[in-house]
């Protein structure tokens, strides 16, 4: 644990996890094919499909500037189970940001061409809270500590959409895709597994509450803007609709049909990240989580192709 005050004061107060839910972390290199994946994926239902299709455009983006900032935390890690954790999540994230790097081209070939909102998301992480040119020191650190606590802040939500897309049997019912729906709840399932990393870093390296809340405002705020944006895009840009329009009240709707997070759930996951005896592993199963990663069929061909390279 770090010496400085905050830390300290962090760790008189920091909850305790639960262990049965912590795992040992491995990246899992899975592959998918998109050739029969329709446009509107879930069928007759293009708000819920590019709403959801908003992962494909923030995430690869995202999660390479997680593992870019991970890897300078490094040398601030003191707790070598910590450390392998951080290790384990990295190379999680790393084929995360791969996998829904791959479904742009299939949005290309269907005559939807991201590359206006990726730019501006690509922006955001690598000028806006990319790394700046700052004097070794407090000032360095400063950036690297908010940084830090950012993306636990944002893994609160991967997290809250991991479990959510692993319960949302209305998606299934609905005819859902099943080579998307294994995308998603593979990455859902993985989310699961390592929820607690990015908390348990921040609470390492600094641990202070007012950082905790300012951050989660940035991360919270930024979430929603990208997110509403990232849909309103794509219904405009659909080459299959006319008048093409993302509402609140249209989110609103699919979240009581189950085929989105509902609003009450997403705003009752507030008050509990900004609660002082937070902890990840409270939430979610892991349980869970592993046992679709034992019959997702992206995560057993990926075993299988290990098995036959040994």
């Amino acid at each position: 644990m770090s010496n400085t005050p905050q830390a300290r004061a962090a760790a008189a107060r920091a909850p305790e996890p639960i262990e049965s839910e912590r795992i040992a972390l491995k990246a899992r290199k899975v592959s998918f094919s998109w050739e029969t994946t329709p446009l509107h994926w879930i069928p007759e239902d293009p708000f819920t499909t590019h709403t959801i299709n908003v992962l494909h455009l923030l995430l690869p983006a995202g999660e390479r500037w997680f593992v870019h900032v991970y890897k300078q935390v490094l040398p601030y890690i003191k707790d070598e189970q910590l450390r392998a954790d951080v290790i384990g999540f990295i190379g999680q994230e790393a084929m995360h940001s791969q996998a829904h790097d791959e479904v742009l081209p299939h949005l290309r070939e269907q005559g939807l061409d991201p590359t206006p909102y990726t730019a501006q998301v690509d922006w955001l992480f690598e000028k806006l809270l990319g790394d700046r040119t700052l004097p070794p020191g407090k000032a360095r650190k400063w950036w690297l500590m908010e940084r830090v606590a950012i993306i636990a802040a944002i893994e609160h939500y991967t997290a809250f959409l991991g479990n959510w897309v692993l319960n949302a049997d209305e998606l299934d019912k609905q005819g859902a895709d099943p080579t998307m729906l294994d995308l998603l709840r593979w990455h859902g399932a993985e989310e699961v597994e390592h929820r607690s990393v990015a908390f348990e870093l921040f609470m390492h390296v600094d641990g202070g509450y007012a950082r905790r809340v300012r951050t989660w405002a940035t991360a919270f705020s930024a979430l929603v803007f990208l997110w509403q944006r990232g849909a309103r895009f794509f219904m405009e840009n659909d080459p299959t609709l006319t008048d093409g329009r993302a509402t609140w009240r249209d989110f609103h709707s699919k979240g009581r049909q189950g085929v989105l997070p509902s609003t009450g759930a997403m705003v009752r996951s507030i008050p509990r990240y900004l609660h002082r005896a937070y902890h990840p592993s409270q939430e979610g199963s892991t349980a869970q989580a592993v046992a679709y990663l034992a019959s997702s069929p992206a995560a057993l061909a990926a075993e299988a192709r290990e098995k036959g390279a040994a």
